[in-house]
Order: C-alpha cells, then structure tokens, then sequence
C-alpha cells in the first residue's frame, strides 16, 4: 500500500476526479466529503496521512480551523489548501498554522503534481526525523541504566526524577566508564527538551585557546584562522542541553567566562560585540571530586555551586557487582546482533572470573571485554580465553587508586617509570594534563618520558 493521502473535498465530481488521480499515482487515498468526516478521521481512526488535500471552505467548517484544531496531533503529514474564493488574509493564515501550499481553483493537474509531490517529500522527511526522534527516546529511557542493586536503583529514581522537571543545571560524578555520557542522554531524551539539539563536549580533549572558541563560537578575523563566523556550542545547544564532560580539566580562566554565560543566559563570540541570549540546560559530568577541587583552588567555587543545583553519584562495577547478572546479558544480546552471533550460554568459569574482577574501568570495561567475546566465539559459549582479566584481589581493598609494583627485582627502574605514566594515562583516558597533574609533573616532563618509552 502506497503512502496515504486525504481529500477533503465537498464537490462529489471534483473529490472523485482528485482521488482516481492520485490512486492512479500509487497513493492510498481517503476521502472526506465534511469537516465532521475528516476529524472523525483524524482523531478518533487516529489516521497518519502523508499529504492532506483540504477545501478551505465547506459547508460544516472552514478547512483552517480543521488545521488548527488537529496542531500536534496531525503528525507530519503536509497540508494543501484549495479554494476558488481565495483571500490575501488566508494566504497569510494557512501559512502561519504550518500549511505547506495554498492554491486557487481550478488547479492545473499538472502543477497540482508538482506540489504534492514537493509536499510528499518534505512528509517523508518529517517523518522519518520523527521516528528517529522516538527511537533515541526509546533507547535512553530511564531503564537504559541497568541494575537491580540498591545502587543502581538509587541512581535510575534520580534520574526518573531529574527527567520529570525542568532542571538549569546537574552535576554526574562516578569514576572512569560508570555511564556518565549514557547519563545525560537519558537526562535530555527523557526529559522536557528531548526534540531539541544534545551537544557534547569533552572539556579535557581540547586545548584552552580552541575550547573556548568551540564553547562560544567566534566572528570572522576573530584570530589568525578564523576564516567565517562559526556558532558556539552553546547557541547549537539553544532549546537544549549543553554536556559538558570531564569539566573538572577545564581551566580556571575559562571556567569564569563559563559560570557568566550559565549565569546570565547569554553568549558573546570571540571577536563579537553582541551577546546572544540562550536557552539551555547544563549537565557536567566528572571522575574527580569537584568540592576536593574547590578546596585545592583548581575549580571555581562559584561555578561548583551554580552547576551543584542537583547531585548524581553513579556508581561503580565494585559497589554493585551482583549487577553483572543484568549488565553481561544485556552486553551479550547487543554483540550478537551487531556482529552477527549466536553466544547463548555463560559458563560457571567465566561467572566466576567475572566476579572476582575489580573493574577499574567499570561499565565501559565490562563492556570492551564482552564485545572482544563475542566476537572471538567459536560457538554458543562466552569464551572464557578471551576474558584475560586480572582476578588477582587489591591489596587496598580495590580501590582504583592503588598501583602494585613488585619490587623483588621483575622489574627495572625505567620499566616501572613506564608503567607507572602507562597506567596514569589510561586512568585518565589518555589525557596529557590530567595524567601530568595526577603525577604532579609538568606536561613537558610527562611528554618527555612518553617519548622515553615509547608511549
């Protein structure tokens, strides 16, 4: 069955000439002789049509007023207007209630064609934004963190809350692959400015001098470079949500002209002299202790506090790991589809070296681990080889802070130096200036011994 269309048309010979036309097209066509009929279709059938071809005026109503009473509820079908007594001031209205055409009887089959095939294609358009639109709703859904621990409960009830209000700003801690980015996706697809842009940034993944620029955009001859004007990420973000991962690597300079713009709602691009106003809701998320930073003077207080309206402590694979039940399933499910397998059974080998894991890279681990798997599955079992997990207990009781170095003489001086920066890095995802102020060392030092040892 093709794409539908709806007449609605009160003259019999016109609405039958229309309908055997457009069927003729490969159109399933629906006719409507009334207002009442067409709304009876429109609400109650709860019809989807593509294209709508409405008389302005019929005897029971004017096809406006049809348009303006369905609004949202119409879809994204588009909507074309004939009439042979035609006004300037309907003109005007039907283009303002979203009509995509207003055209004079009688039409010229041909140029009629014309339109609603333009009009056909804008629909489809529409639609299929539309679907993807529902379908980013349905994948982060507040059920998208998965857990039945204690903990994990905790964190989705914050969320479901935070979703269902119109929050300015939020703070997500947790350590390194916790789930912050999936977090703040569910924060904005299930919250009240889901249809509009999700812009993300990680702080700590670009130098200060293009930060900035990237956060409030600039003018032409801004600086040597800027060719054009280019729009910040905080006017993309307008109508929105602004993420700003890693927030706690963003310089302190940086953070005042940040806190201003929250603050007041307004930009002003490097180089500009007008400041634009926003609209925009702020999520920053962070593996360190942002109120540990405030006590060291490496992050503004001011800007702790204006981002701190609310909390959300996610917690990580050691906190829950009676989680593994749902996570490693789920992350199974996911690869089958995606790499085309057929892993169906866990063995008792690979639950237990699950479990004895302390996963210092948490979810994101756990998850790397699982796709490696799956991919490498000869057969219907999770293959226990291909885990190469380090089960051997912390002697700190597995925190993510303590590194073992064996000192009976396995390891020289230079190799532990290389282990020491190898693991620093990884801990702060291969960031320079955060693994140079975790070793308190320069990033001159750090890329110097990188170089050494052929990191």
């Amino acid at each position: 069955m093709g794409d539908t269309l709806l007449i609605i048309e009160d003259e019999p010979l016109l609405g039958d000439e229309l309908s055997r036309h457009f069927k003729r097209q490969g159109f399933h066509v629906v006719l409507a002789s009334s207002i009442q009929q067409a709304r009876h279709r429109l609400l109650d059938q709860k019809l989807e049509p593509l294209v709508v071809i409405s008389d302005m005026n019929l005897p029971d109503g004017n096809g406006l007023d049809l348009l303006e009473e369905i609004g949202d509820a119409r879809g994204a079908g588009e909507w074309l207007f004939l009439t042979a007594y035609g006004s300037v001031p309907e003109s005007v209205r039907a283009l303002q209630l979203g009509a995509y055409d207003f055209l004079e009887k009688p039409c010229d089959l041909g140029r009629l064609d014309l339109v609603v095939a333009s009009a056909q294609r804008s629909a489809q358009a529409q639609r299929r934004l539309r679907e993807q639109h529902s379908a980013r709703n349905q994948r982060y859904s507040v059920d998208a963190f998965l857990g039945l621990s204690r903990q994990a409960r905790q964190a989705r009830d914050m969320l479901r809350r935070l979703c269902e209000i119109p929050f300015s700003s939020v703070i997500i801690s947790g350590e390194t692959g916790t789930g912050k980015g999936l977090a703040a996706k569910i924060l904005h697809y299930s919250g009240p400015r889901s249809a509009a842009p999700f812009i993300a940034v990680n702080c700590a993944a670009l130098p200060h001098d293009l930060l900035e620029s990237e956060l409030f955009g600039h003018e032409a001859g801004a600086f040597t470079g800027a060719k054009k004007t280019r729009r910040g990420l905080f006017e993309q973000a307008d109508g929105g949500t602004l993420f700003l991962d890693e927030i706690g690597e963003m310089p302190l300079d940086l953070q005042s002209k940040l806190l201003k713009a929250i603050e007041d709602q307004k930009v002003r691009r490097l180089g500009g002299e007008v400041e634009i106003e926003i609209d925009i809701q702020v999520i920053a998320a962070s593996n360190r202790d942002l109120a540990q930073q405030v006590g060291e003077g490496r992050f503004r207080s001011d800007l702790y506090h204006r981002l701190s309206l609310f909390e959300l402590r996610l917690p990580s694979i050691r906190e829950r790991k009676e989680d593994l039940e749902v996570l490693v399933p789920a992350f199974v499910r996911e690869f089958n589809l995606k790499a085309a397998r057929d892993v169906t059974r866990i063995p008792q080998q690979v639950w237990q070296q699950l479990r004895q894991h302390d996963w210092p890279g948490n979810v994101r681990e756990l998850r790397n681990v699982i796709e490696r798997c799956v991919l490498l599955a000869g057969d219907e079992n999770l293959p226990l080889q291909w885990l190469q997990l380090d089960t051997t207990p912390s002697p700190s009781g597995g925190t993510d802070d303590a590194l073992v170095i064996p000192l009976d003489g396995s390891m020289t001086l230079d190799a532990m130096e290389r282990h020491i920066i190898k693991e620093a890095l990884r801990r702060c995802n291969n960031s320079a200036a955060a693994a140079a102020r975790m070793l308190g060392i320069s990033r001159e030092k750090l890329r110097y011994r990188k170089q050494k040892h052929g990191l």
